[in-house]
C-alpha cells in the first residue's frame, strides 16, 4: 500500500509538472504570436506596442509639410517662414476659399488632389489613429485634415456646384514669389450640371464620407455636415457624368484624368462604410462594378488611379463582415487587391519587374516616389486586415505569403526613403542628416524678408541652399538608376506634393508600432 501511494505521488507531480509546462509554453506562443508576427505564426491583434523610434520621428516631420502648405489665416503657426495668404481667395465669388493646400511648390489650390489628399489622411487616421496617437501625433493630423475639409465645404455651395480649382496656373507659374506677397489675380473654375466633373466630384464626396467618419465622435455636428456633402456629391457625380479634363480642357495640363469610372466606386465604397446603406454597397458590386473595377487587373494607386485602393477597402467588408463576404463581387474585389499585393511582394510570381535594382517600386521620372509610397501604404493596410482577422496568407500563383511578408515589403519602400538608398540621403526633408537643399518650392527657396514682387526669379536660380526648411516635404523623388539631382530648377526631382505627404503620413503611421485595425469604421 505503501509503495502504492509513492508510486501515485510521483505520478501526481509528473502529471503537475506537465500541466504547468504546457500552459507556459501555451503562454509563450501566444506572447511571440502576440508580439511577433513571423512566417507560419497565428497572427493575434492587440493594442498598439512600443514605437519604432525612426517611423516616430519621420512621422512627426512628414505631418508638418502640410502646415508649410496651409492658405488662409493661419491657426497655432509653427512655421517661422510662413504667414497668411490667399485671404481673398473666393471672394469673386462671395465665397471663403481661403484655407485648402498649396497643391506643391506653387501656390494653386487643385481640388482634384487636394481632395484625394483628404481621403487618403482620413484613411490612414481610421486605419491608424490609435497608432498615431500612441506617437502623439492624432491631433496634427485631424487638424490637418479639417484644414482640407472646410474648404472643401465652403467649395460646394450648391447641390450640383463645386468649385474644384483656385488660381490660374499660367498665371501662378508666370510668378516666383511666397504665397504671402501675391499680388496676381485668383481666378475660380467649377463644376456644375452643364458643366460636370464626374471624377473631382466623387473624390471631394469620397473625402468628406471618410472624414465624416475621422470627426464623428469629436465633432458629431462637422460630421454629419460633411456626410451631407458627401451624399449630394456622389448623386452629383453619379447622375451628371462627364469627365471634368474633356469639359474644362485647361485642367488636362496639370491634373488630367483617364476616366471617373474608378472615382465613382470609390466614392460610394467610402459613403457605404460612413452610412452602411446597402444602397452604396449595390453599387460598387452591380453594374457599376462590372463596367469600372477592372476585376482582375492591378493597377497603380494614384491621384488619379482610386481602383487597388478600392480594391483594399472593399477588402475589409470581406474580411471582416461574413454576411457580405460571400458575395461573388466583392471577392473579385478581394481577388485583385490580393493580385495587387503579390505584384509588390518581390519574391512572388507574379511580382512586379518596375523596381530600381535596390528594390524601390519605380513607375515614372516624374514624381517617382508617389507610386512606391503609395502602394506601400495599401501594402501594410492590407497585412493588418490580415492579421487582425487572423488570415495566415495569400495565394500569388504557387506560392504563399503571410502579413509579415506585406509588411516587410511596406518597411522596405519606406527605408528607402528615409536614406536606406544609394544616395544615402533621406527623401524626407528635415529627416536624417543629409536630405535636399534645393526643393522646388517658392515659399522655402524666398527670404522670409524678401521683397520679390512676382518676379523673384534671382531665387529660383541661386546657387544657395534654401533659407527656409520645407519640413516634411516628399520630394519627388529618384531616377530609375537610382541618381539625384539636388537642383531648384530640377523640378522633375525636388517638387514635393501634398498628396505626396497624405500616403507617407499613412505609411509612416502603419509602421510606427503595431497593433489589430477596427473591425468596423463606426
Amino acid at each position: 500500500m505503501g509503495k502504492e501511494e509513492k508510486s501515485g505521488g510521483c505520478m501526481g507531480w509528473f502529471i503537475a509538472f506537465i500541466v504547468v509546462a504546457a500552459i507556459a509554453l501555451a503562454l509563450g506562443f501566444t506572447l511571440r504570436n502576440k508580439f511577433h508576427h513571423g512566417d507560419g505564426d497565428a497572427p493575434v491583434p492587440g493594442p498598439p506596442g512600443a514605437i519604432t523610434q525612426k517611423y516616430g520621428d519621420a512621422l512627426k516631420i512628414a505631418l508638418q509639410f502640410f502646415d508649410v502648405q496651409k492658405s488662409g489665416k493661419l491657426v497655432n503657426n509653427e512655421i517661422s517662414w510662413r504667414g497668411d495668404s490667399g485671404l481673398q481667395d473666393g471672394k469673386d465669388a462671395d465665397l471663403d476659399l481661403s484655407k485648402g493646400m498649396y497643391d506643391a511648390g506653387d501656390h494653386m489650390k487643385f481640388g482634384f488632389p487636394m481632395a484625394y489628399t483628404a481621403t487618403v489622411l482620413s484613411w490612414a487616421i481610421l486605419e491608424y489613429g490609435d497608432q498615431m496617437g500612441k506617437a502623439n501625433q492624432l491631433q496634427s493630423a485631424k487638424d490637418s485634415l479639417k484644414w482640407i475639409t472646410d474648404f472643401l465645404i465652403n467649395a460646394h455651395p450648391e447641390p450640383n456646384v463645386l468649385y474644384i480649382q483656385v488660381g490660374d496656373p499660367d498665371v501662378d507659374h508666370k510668378c516666383w514669389d511666397r504665397p504671402e506677397d501675391m499680388t496676381e489675380k485668383r481666378p475660380l473654375i467649377q463644376i456644375n450640371a452643364s458643366t460636370p466633373g464626374t471624377e473631382v466630384a466623387a473624390e471631394t464626396a469620397a473625402a468628406m464620407a471618410s472624414a465624416s467618419l475621422v470627426f464623428k465622435s469629436s465633432d458629431s455636428t462637422y460630421s454629419s455636415s460633411l456626410l451631407k456633402h458627401a451624399k449630394e456629391l456622389f448623386t452629383f457625380a453619379d447622375q451628371h457624368r462627364g469627365s471634368y479634363s474633356e469639359n474644362i480642357p485647361e485642367v488636362q495640363t496639370y491634373y488630367n484624368s483617364t476616366g471617373y469610372g474608378d472615382e465613382l466606386l470609390w466614392a460610394a465604397s467610402w459613403l457605404y462604410h460612413a452610412t452602411k446603406d446597402q444602397t452604396y454597397l449595390d453599387y460598387v458590386i452591380g453594374s457599376n462594378g462590372e463596367t469600372y473595377a477592372n476585376w482582375g487587373s492591378p493597377t497603380w494607386f494614384s491621384w488619379d488611379d482610386k481602383r487597388p485602393g478600392t480594391q483594399v477597402l472593399l477588402s475589409r467588408v470581406s474580411f471582416f463582415d461574413s454576411k457580405a463576404a460571400t458575395d461573388a463581387s466583392l471577392k473579385k474585389y478581394k481577388k485583385t487587391a490580393e493580385a495587387v499585393m503579390c505584384g509588390l511582394l518581390p519574391k512572388s510570381p507574379t511580382a512586379t519587374a518596375s523596381r530600381t535594382k535596390s528594390g524601390l517600386i519605380w513607375i515614372s521620372d516624374w514624381n517617382s516616389l508617389q507610386h512606391p509610397v503609395a502602394s506601400a501604404f495599401l501594402a501594410v493596410i492590407y497585412s493588418d486586415y490580415m492579421l487582425t482577422s487572423r488570415t495566415q496568407k495569400i495565394q500569388c500563383d504557387s506560392d504563399s505569403f503571410s502579413a509579415s511578408d506585406l509588411r516587410k515589403f511596406a518597411s522596405s519602400q519606406a527605408n528607402y526613403v528615409l536614406g536606406d538608398n544609394p544616395m544615402k540621403m533621406s527623401y524626407l526633408v528635415g529627416y536624417g542628416d543629409k536630405y535636399s537643399q534645393f526643393v522646388h518650392h517658392r515659399g522655402a527657396s524666398i527670404p522670409a524678408d524678401a521683397t520679390t514682387g512676382c518676379k523673384g526669379w534671382q531665387w529660383l536660380d541661386s546657387d544657395q541652399p534654401n533659407p527656409n526648411i520645407a519640413m516634411g516635404a516628399l520630394v519627388g523623388g529618384p531616377f530609375l538608376n537610382e541618381s539625384f539631382i539636388d537642383s531648384r530648377n530640377n523640378s522633375m526631382q525636388t517638387e514635393p506634393s501634398t498628396y505626396n505627404s497624405a500616403a507617407i503620413v499613412g505609411l509612416l503611421s502603419g509602421l510606427v508600432t503595431t497593433s489589430s485595425v477596427a473591425a468596423s469604421f463606426t
